[in-house]
């Protein structure tokens, strides 16, 4: 199986936990859309013939357009804060516990990019009481980040002056992946992410990389 087949397995393995079958078409169809054509161009009937269904099927599941992308970064936005709390909730260390949660971070947004690229840049098309909702849920990704970093202040590990600063720089790289990884690029998302964890090491002041994180 190539790289591509893998990624694409991987996009629609997130979403297992939605029934029933044909909502789960639906989702994955939006994810695919919203992430070819934006969430604005996108139709209700796009959606539904990518899913091979009508029109009127797809309201039998999501009421309206924004439900979706709802459903969608609600989904994603709770996995991504499960990876970083998991990483951050580890033995060891803080610089072991902030490569581990770089990487893992970085892997999810290269391996399910078309998905990640929806949940993190689509936040905007929310109306106000699901937007207030998923900030939530980042406030919470930032705050499991922070701490590490925190932790590694306090412990002597890193050379952080502003940690709130930092938290956001590292977040922000490791998103941007979602919008430029390409699975028939030079690297793997596994590459990507060890990459990623030596350089945030290297921006929190220690220029040590875990072996096997280089």
């Amino acid at each position: 199986m190539s790289t591509a087949e893998e990624t694409a397995g991987g996009e629609a393995q997130a979403w297992g936990e939605v029934t029933p079958d044909a909502a789960r078409r639906l989702l994955i169809a939006a994810v695919e859309a919203f992430a070819e054509r934006g969430y604005h161009a996108t139709t209700t009937r796009d959606i539904a013939g990518r899913a091979g269904m009508s029109p009127a099927a797809l309201y039998i599941h999501y009421k309206t357009k924004e439900e979706l992308l709802h459903r969608i970064s609600r989904i994603g936005h709770e996995k991504a804060l499960e990876i970083l709390r998991t990483a951050a909730r580890r033995e060891g260390t803080a610089r072991e516990r902030l490569a581990g949660a770089v990487s893992s971070f970085v892997r999810w947004h290269a391996g399910g990019r078309t998905t990640a690229r929806v949940v993190q840049y689509e936040l905007d098309s929310l109306g106000p009481d699901a937007r207030a909702e998923i900030l939530a849920l980042r406030r919470q990704c930032d705050a499991e980040v922070r701490g590490i970093i925190e932790d590694g202040v306090a412990a002597g590990e890193f050379d952080v002056l502003d940690v709130k600063g930092t938290t956001l720089a590292v977040l922000s790289l490791c998103i941007d992946v979602a919008r430029w990884f390409n699975v028939d690029g030079p690297w793997t998302p596994d590459e990507v992410g060890a990459l990623y964890a030596d350089l945030v090491l290297r921006m929190v002041g220690d220029g040590e990389a875990p072996r096997g994180q280089r």
